[in-house]
C-alpha cells in the first residue's frame, strides 16, 4: 500500500491537537476551498497528515491517519465539500515552526510557504521526512 503525505491546518481555538487527541478519531470538517476539498478527495485510508496549528502557535505539533475517506460534510447546507476521519497517532517530539520550515532550504517547494492560506495541502516524502528530521532534533 502507498503511502501519501499531507498537512492539515487547524485554528487552536477552533480544533486543537488537544481536540484531536481526545476525540482520538474525527471527522475534519468545514473546508470550504475547492482546492483543499479536492484534497481531502485525494486522500486514502492510511495516509499521514501533519497536524499543524495555524493563527497562534504556526507550527506542526502532531501526525493524525485517514481512517474514513472523503464523505459529504454534514455542515456543509451545499453540498459540495467533503470530509475523511483521521485519528490521532502522535505528538511531535518538538513541535516544527513555520519559521523553521521557511528557514529550511529543502522545504522551500513545500505549499505551506508558496499556498499560505490552503487549508489541506499535499506533502512529498522528502519534506515529510525534513520536518520529523527538524521535530527529532
Amino acid at each position: 500500500m502507498r503511502i501519501n503525505y499531507w498537512l492539515m491546518k487547524s485554528e487552536p481555538s477552533t480544533w486543537s491537537w488537544k481536540n484531536q487527541v481526545d476525540e482520538v478519531i474525527a471527522m475534519w470538517d468545514g473546508v470550504r476551498n475547492y482546492q483543499a476539498r479536492n484534497n481531502l478527495m485525494k486522500m486514502k485510508k492510511g495516509d499521514l497528515c501533519f497536524f499543524y496549528h495555524s493563527v497562534v502557535d504556526k507550527s506542526v505539533v502532531g501526525v493524525v491517519e485517514v481512517v474514513k475517506e472523503y464523505y459529504t460534510d454534514p455542515t456543509d447546507k451545499t453540498g459540495k465539500f467533503v470530509v475523511v476521519d483521521v485519528k490521532s497517532k502522535y505528538k511531535m517530539k518538538k513541535p516544527v515552526s513555520l519559521e523553521q520550515i521557511k528557514n529550511n532550504s529543502k522545504l522551500n517547494q513545500i505549499p505551506l510557504i508558496k499556498q499560505s492560506r490552503l487549508s489541506v495541502m499535499p506533502v512529498s516524502k522528502k519534506e515529510w521526512d525534513e520536518i520529523l528530521k527538524i521535530s527529532n532534533k
